[in-house]
């Protein structure tokens, strides 16, 4: 008389194919999470820095965006700085409230290129 019992998995492979569970579906989540977006290099800089801030202020200021509050303070401004930068960066994934911007310094490259190409041009 034979039994057709299924054979037993070891601790020894329960504990690998736990990992491979874990650690496998860890990495496809984390590849799905890659984001895309137009990349302009940005310096860090005094002159940069003041340039973007006296921008901001004026903008954050403006009657338009001086009622509002929160991201779309934020989307407001950014607008107000630079459409075309913004409508490149933003608009195909609005910022949303409680995201960590991660374009804030491609926003303030292209502005900081924008800005300076109309200099040259006076």
């Amino acid at each position: 008389m034979t039994t057709d019992k299924p054979p037993s998995i070891n601790l020894r492979n329960k504990i690998i194919l736990l990992y491979l569970i874990v650690f496998g579906v860890h990495r496809t989540r984390a590849a799905d999470a890659v984001f895309h977006f137009p990349e302009y290099g940005y310096k860090e800089n005094n002159k940069n820095e003041l340039t973007f801030r006296e921008f901001e202020t004026s903008c954050e200021q403006s009657p338009r965006c001086d009622t509002l509050n929160g991201v779309e303070r934020v989307r407001c401004t950014r607008q107000c700085i630079s459409p075309s930068c913004y409508h490149e960066i933003y608009q195909f994934d609005e910022l949303e409230e409680g995201e960590i911007d991660v374009r804030l310094n491609s926003f303030k490259g292209c502005f900081i290129q924008a800005y300076r190409s109309q200099a040259n041009m006076t």
